[in-house]
């Protein structure tokens, strides 16, 4: 693929201080307090925080001067005496994150807002899956939505994929579905962008959705399994998500499912990966002449019209998937566990009978995706939000305003 000039974002040199641990974590701490409470007084983050009245001050002066956050426009008064505190909340008319989310039928393009919202969207269907094609597509679609973006200027780009992703890296070691192996998704898109460009695991992605988002912000401990064409999983403890080397945790795709029955091009028969993909329930579904397709929202719809056969295909899938999760539950017991799978997330009788399948004792720590309208849109933007809300300090350093952030 022919590398396009761009005109990268300017960054100014990191002020040198004197602990910039500290500095990060705090400003970071503030960050995630206001996205949480705002608009919220600086003398209750200090108070949430811990953190000194004096230090939250400075810290949301720094913050308003990146474009983050900004006074609220009605100042609340303390008992109707005294100065008025003003609180401060997300300043949402400056910047946006792209997300981008690669599936195995197509490419979801997304811009979100600061609180993770989406803002745009586009689906590209894949013309091929040859790589350098797919990701100069989603950058092309990423202008275009950044064009229509009412002057709010993008601060980089999330791309989130299924299969083996290794985040440190920027690369897609190994996506069986999509033929991809050792693609350079950071350097491809950061071409294309002149971005800054954060690449993670469309699972991994999500539970950091849930984390900042979703209903599941506050668990000490979260997995989430994610049932599409891909089957994979995450895992996080005290607010860090688990990667493990190369960031390969969450490979669940050959864990054998009981009950299963579906040959896996492993050998094996009953493989997560076979059991409960799309393609498997879309194939099903064919084969009973309720579609001719591979969208399981067909299979969705046909339900929600009252057929039998569809209600009953999910249902199934439900409980197949309500077994995968009842297994990582007992093997890494979280405190929270959220699905996204389609039949769960849009029909109350597949959560019930996923439920039912996790058993009684732990049912109610199982719930759908935070974001079922736009959740593949929200694991792009997610990438790029995570780190965002881990160091606000260092992620903008942007030289000039107006820089061009997008160009093909």
């Amino acid at each position: 693929m022919p590398r396009t000039a761009t005109v990268p974002l300017a960054f100014n040199p990191v002020p040198r201080v004197a602990d910039p641990d500290r500095r990060r974590t705090s400003a970071s701490v503030i960050l995630r307090s206001v996205l949480e409470h705002g608009p919220v007084a600086r003398s209750t983050i200090a108070r949430l925080t811990g953190l000194s009245p004096a230090s939250v001050t400075d810290h949301c002066a720094r913050l308003a001067g990146l474009g983050l956050v900004r006074e609220a426009e009605l100042p609340r008064r303390s008992n109707g005496v005294g100065r008025p505190h003003v609180p401060v909340d997300l300043d949402g008319t400056r910047f946006v994150v792209g997300g981008v989310h690669v599936a195995v039928p197509y490419t979801t393009v997304a811009l979100l807002d600061l609180r993770g919202r989406v803002v745009a969207r586009r689906e590209l269907k894949h013309r091929g899956t040859e790589p350098a094609g797919v990701l100069a597509r989603a950058a092309e679609g990423l202008a275009g939505l950044c064009a229509k973006a009412s002057g709010r200027r993008p601060l980089g780009v999330g791309v989130a994929v299924g299969g083996w992703v290794d985040r440190d890296s920027g690369t897609v070691v190994e996506h069986p579905l999509l033929g991809w192996r050792d693609v350079p998704v950071r350097e491809l898109v950061g071409a294309r962008t002149g971005l800054p460009v954060h690449v993670d695991g469309h699972a991994r992605a999500l539970v950091d959705a849930e984390r900042l988002f979703g209903r599941a912000r506050g668990s000490r401990s979260l997995l989430h399994l994610f049932v599409g064409n891909v089957v994979d999983a995450a895992f996080a403890t005290h607010d860090q998500v688990h990667h493990g080397p190369r960031s390969q945790a969450g490979a669940i795709a050959h864990l054998p499912l009981a009950g299963g029955t579906e040959p896996c091009d492993c050998g094996r028969t009953g493989c997560l990966q076979a059991e409960l993909s799309e393609r498997t329930l879309c194939r099903r579904a064919r084969a009973a002449g309720l579609t001719d397709g591979t969208n399981p929202m067909h299979v969705v719809a046909a339900a929600a019209e009252g057929d039998a056969v569809a209600v009953r295909l999910l249902l199934e899938r439900a409980r197949m998937t309500g077994r995968a999760a009842g297994l990582l539950l007992d093997v890494l017991n979280p405190e929270s566990v959220v699905v996204t799978e389609v039949g769960a997330m849009f029909r109350a009788d597949c959560l019930a009978a996923l439920r039912a399948e996790v058993g009684a004792e732990r049912a109610a720590a199982v719930s759908p995706t935070s974001f079922p309208d736009a959740v593949l849109a929200v694991a792009g933007g997610a990438v790029a939000l995570d780190v965002l809300y881990r160091d606000p300090l260092s992620l903008l350093r942007a030289d000039s305003p107006d820089a061009s952030p997008l160009r093909n």
